[in-house]
């Protein structure tokens, strides 16, 4: 998937955007199938949210892009985006989430599968004359292409699916060449675009001194990157600065492990997250700091 450009962030092209869409769409398929076909919905998805919870949450963000996306008011679902957007951070996204839920009441499996459906088909009608790097407003005052859109909501797609499956003991692939899309698209857009204040680690009232993390992430899915990471503020840029840490990596590994669903251990051990470099151990850094809702 290595793009080759002069410009950073790197260009997306046609075909990257047609392929994020296409995977978008047959991943929406595959989660529909899985909530309706799960035995019984009021099982424990993850410990906080049932099977019908996590499917009524990927819903409403579904519905909160169309309406981030939609020009045509006809065309956007009931929901809005909430007026709390531009100022929610990691540490109250989950509130945001929690009201969200309480919002859509609905938590009939076939019913919230066929909502889903509808609103990631509007997505798709809503972007289909978008260019794929047009920025968008996102949480916490960040921009994003919307293309990383699409790739975010695929990524929700796909490690709710995963928690979803787990409880209903049903395989869920996740393939890497869809899963690589959200290092491609949505943290580098993000992170090129403006994160604004959706990265950035709490305020403690002290100055942060974090000190200076450079990391080089590869895997043969994605365009190499390196994620530079100095007192709490995190940036991406082409390889070539000397970097502190090596990173090859699966791309539905990495993901899992930055969304806590697979410990850094087990990633290293299976060889899915491989470490390398100079200073190996400041990867610890990266990762106490770069918190992705």
């Amino acid at each position: 998937m290595e793009r080759q450009s002069a410009d950073w962030p790197p260009v997306i092209t046609d075909e990257e955007w047609t392929r994020v869409r296409t995977a978008l769409e047959a991943a929406t398929d595959r989660f529909a199938i899985l909530v309706r076909s799960v035995p019984d919905p009021n099982v424990k998805a993850t410990p906080e949210w049932s099977v019908t919870d996590v499917a009524a949450h990927v819903a409403n963000i579904a519905g909160l892009y169309v309406s981030i996306t939609s020009t045509d008011p006809e065309r956007a679902p009931e929901t809005a985006p909430p007026g709390c957007m531009a100022d929610t951070t990691l540490d109250t996204v989950a509130e945001m989430n929690a009201a969200d839920l309480r919002e859509l009441t609905e938590r009939d499996p076939v019913k919230l599968a066929d909502l889903l459906r509808e609103r990631v088909g509007a997505l798709l009608r809503a972007t289909a004359e978008t260019a794929p790097d047009a920025p968008l407003p996102w949480l916490g005052g960040s921009r994003v292409p919307v293309a990383g859109l699409l790739a975010h909501l695929l990524n929700e797609i796909l490690i709710h699916g995963r928690d979803i499956a787990r409880a209903a003991r049903q395989p869920w692939p996740i393939p890497p060449e869809d899963a690589a899309w959200f290092l491609e698209l949505f943290f580098v857009g993000v992170t090129s675009y403006g994160p604004g204040h959706i990265l950035e680690i709490p305020e403690t009232g002290e100055p942060v001194r974090t000190g200076r993390l450079v990391a080089e992430f590869r895997s043969r899915f994605t365009t190499p990157v390196t994620v530079v990471v100095h007192d709490g503020r995190v940036s991406v840029e082409r390889p070539g600065r000397k970097s502190d840490v090596r990173v090859s990596f699966d791309p539905a590994t990495l993901n899992l492990m930055l969304f806590h669903r697979v410990g850094k251990p087990r990633a290293v051990l299976t060889g899915k997250v491989r470490i390398v470099g100079r200073r190996p151990w400041r990867l610890r850094h990266f990762f106490r700091t770069i918190r992705i809702p």
